[in-house]
């Protein structure tokens, strides 16, 4: 080990169920630089994180920070001791105000009571040293996931730690708030912090990092200065493979109208307004948009899982009434939600319960009891088709990284045999050789005469993978563009259109 490393880490390893999940893994972390931690799903770069961080000891191997060695024993004495982690998915206080989750377990005391005045105070210098325009008084439910995200970053910061984790800090984040970010990092590198960065988007790599370690199925296979690097070197690193190019081709034909939406609107904020189009069977409709369009609420409208004011919903030119998301299963319509860990997993079940569950009606037998053998079989077969890297169907869906439960959940709808699948961000989280997997899985369910509508973010992603794109704008539709015709310029002009308009008031 050598002593100019802020941190080091050597020989790591670790079982889960006797399965082994890092195996000798190695990371040597600069001061002022971001180490950048690559490696598809499951290769253990959120493990090794948490026995850094103290959640999990290790089995074997050596953690050094300033060339002292070191084992915390839980988080709050690595947070202590000058290491922070920003996790990939929040967990927050959300009843309580942003200034409470940032001081939350070291409260500054007055004479009997908790000082809030100080308290409030070093939350506002916190936000002002970070640029961040959040008021420090607001309850936390209140504020948009992207906001929350930051939040904890700057909770993160607040502990004047030496090393700073971030698990995929950006999949939550705006354009402008990802850049805000980058600014934050950079600030925190030229006071000497170093970062470990872990992201599956290589845009981001490219920019931010100094270092980069990739692992694989639990083993480290290297580390290079990123100005030796070039995506198709990582890649390869990752999966061992080269993937010349990141979309299958599209082999699906969009065939007869299957689905046509008209005048939807929905009756709640955040409002959308008179949305109509058709969608064809055997098509992949992609859906843009700044955060905030509207993008999610209408496919929740069309599901059910959101109250419409107006509209209709056809199938084959027949009505049918998605007044509920039980009605919509039964119209064999599926929803990939947005956020996994709040609206997609059960944590606390196993694998088979959360791959069987929207269809557990199918598997009872004519005295109304469920047929073990029937679940058993089925999500076998779907751990088999979605590459599911887990010791057993037993195994808690939360000890899954972020990317295999994203599998579990999509696995569990194709269960159910949909003809229309609604997907919002299917691949956020999800590394670059199991995005290419999902893509594939689409484009096929597409070939068979499945009807697909796929909400995204990542514009390379909805120009890669669809025949259409609907683009939003502040709850209204903007227009729907060819995907081969049409260019990012003409997909952000059209985000903007609306913009001035008031999604409240309907105006």
């Amino acid at each position: 080990m050598e002593k100019d490393y802020l941190l080091s880490i050597q020989g790591v390893c670790k079982s889960f169920s006797g399965v082994q999940v890092l195996k000798d893994v190695c990371l040597d972390v600069r001061k002022g630089t971001v180490h950048s931690l690559m490696g598809e799903n499951g290769a253990g770069k959120s493990t090794l994180m948490k026995c850094l961080f103290g959640i999990y000891r290790q089995d074997k191997g050596q953690f050094f920070l300033e060339g002292k060695e070191f084992n915390f024993t839980d988080p709050k004495h690595a947070l202590e001791n000058g290491v922070s982690m920003v996790h990939q998915e929040l967990n927050q206080v959300l009843q309580r105000t942003v200034t409470d989750n940032i001081w939350l377990g070291r409260y500054p005391k007055g004479r009997l009571f908790v000082d809030e005045k100080k308290m409030y105070a070093d939350t506002k210098a916190l936000f002002d040293r970070l640029g961040m325009d959040v008021d420090p008084q607001i309850t936390l439910n209140k504020l948009s996931v992207s906001q929350r995200q930051m939040v904890e970053i700057a909770k993160a910061v607040s502990y004047d730690a030496k090393i700073i984790v971030l698990d995929e800090p950006t999949s939550s984040l705006t354009e402008n708030e990802v850049e805000k970010l980058f600014e934050i990092i950079r600030l925190l590198k030229s006071e000497g912090v170093g970062i470990v960065y872990i992201s599956h988007k290589m845009e981001e790599i490219f920019e931010i990092s100094d270092d980069v370690t990739v692992l694989r199925d639990g083993h480290y296979i290297g580390t290079e200065a990123i100005e030796n690097l070039t995506m198709e070197s990582i890649v390869n690193m990752m999966v061992g493979r080269d993937l010349e190019h990141r979309f299958p081709p599209r082999t699906n034909v969009p065939g007869e109208v299957h689905l046509s939406v008209r005048n939807l609107s929905t009756r709640y904020a955040p409002l959308i307004h008179d949305i109509s189009f058709d969608l064809r069977r055997g098509e992949i409709l992609g859906v843009a948009g700044l955060v905030g369009a509207g993008r999610t609420e209408m496919i929740e409208a069309i599901f059910g899982a959101r109250t419409r004011r107006s509209g209709e919903i056809l199938v084959d030119g027949k009505a049918i009434d998605n007044e509920t998301p039980t009605q919509a299963i039964r119209n064999r319509f599926a929803l990939l939600t947005e956020e996994r860990r709040e609206t997609g997993i059960y944590p606390v079940a196993d694998i088979t319960f959360n791959s069987t569950i929207a269809n557990v009606n199918n598997y009872r037998n004519k005295a109304g009891f469920l047929v073990d053998r029937k679940m058993k079989e089925d999500t076998d077969v779907q751990i088999r088709n979605m590459r599911i890297k887990t010791p057993n169907r037993r195994e808690l869906i939360r000890s899954l990284s972020g990317g295999n439960q994203q599998k579990v959940i999509i696995g569990r709808w194709l269960l159910t045999d949909p003809d229309i699948l609604l997907l919002d961000e299917p691949t956020r989280g999800i590394d670059v050789g199991a995005k290419y997997e999902i893509y594939q899985l689409i484009i096929e369910l597409a070939s068979k005469g499945k009807s697909v509508i796929v909400v995204s973010s990542e514009m390379p992603e909805l120009l890669g993978l669809t025949n259409r794109i609907m683009v939003m704008s502040n709850g209204y539709m903007a227009g729907i563009v060819n995907t081969e015709e049409t260019t990012q310029t003409e997909i952000f002009h059209l985000a903007s259109m609306h913009l001035t308009k008031s999604r409240e008031v309907g105006a």
